[in-house]
């Protein structure tokens, strides 16, 4: 008699999770390139979630210096140069934003995952959004890439645009 419970074990843990629904998920891929300048500083990036009219939904990232400059200066200062995300949300935010904020990346590339039902995603309304991505640098330049898509996702999708010099591919996967 106890030979055919353990073969009914599996069949059970799959009939307890057969009617769960799996939550969606964005995975943002940001690539950083690399700029040949004499003097290259590590860009300092804002990521969020935009509606159709480019107001800001939800942050999802702020990278940028925390450190205090050699004349004491808190170095957050130079958010400003991120001149959409600041005027959009930024100036509006305590900083640091607590699992929003890091520290700047260096070159190559950086992904996060965010899931359906927590922060960020947690109460996203379906409908028609944009990843967008905005770096500055100091001595340098300063972009903004956005990459559409739709919410809640249906099936597997990926979506990517570039960047002309700031940033490199900014790339999205959705899943279901």
């Amino acid at each position: 008699m106890r030979k055919w419970v353990p073969a009914l074990i599996p069949a059970l843990v799959a009939g307890v999770f057969a009617n769960q629904t799996v939550a969606g998920e964005i995975t943002v891929k940001v690539t950083i390139p690399q700029i040949n300048t004499a003097e290259y500083h590590r860009p300092y990036v804002a990521i969020w979630i935009e509606k159709p009219d480019q107001s800001v939904h939800n942050n999802l990232a702020v990278w940028y210096s925390q450190k205090k400059t050699d004349k004491g200066e808190q170095s957050d200062k130079w958010l400003k140069d991120l001149r959409q995300w600041w005027r959009k949300s930024g100036r509006e935010q305590s900083l640091p934003m607590d699992g929003i904020t890091g520290a700047t990346k260096a070159v190559g590339e950086h992904a996060m995952t965010f899931i359906e039902g927590k922060a960020p995603l947690a109460n996203l309304p379906a409908g028609q959004y944009n990843i967008a991505v905005e770096a500055a640098r100091e001595k340098g330049g300063r972009e903004v890439v956005r990459v559409p898509f739709t919410w809640p996702v249906k099936k597997v999708e990926q979506a990517k645009a570039t960047g002309q010099q700031e940033l490199g591919n900014i790339a999205i996967e959705l899943k279901p």
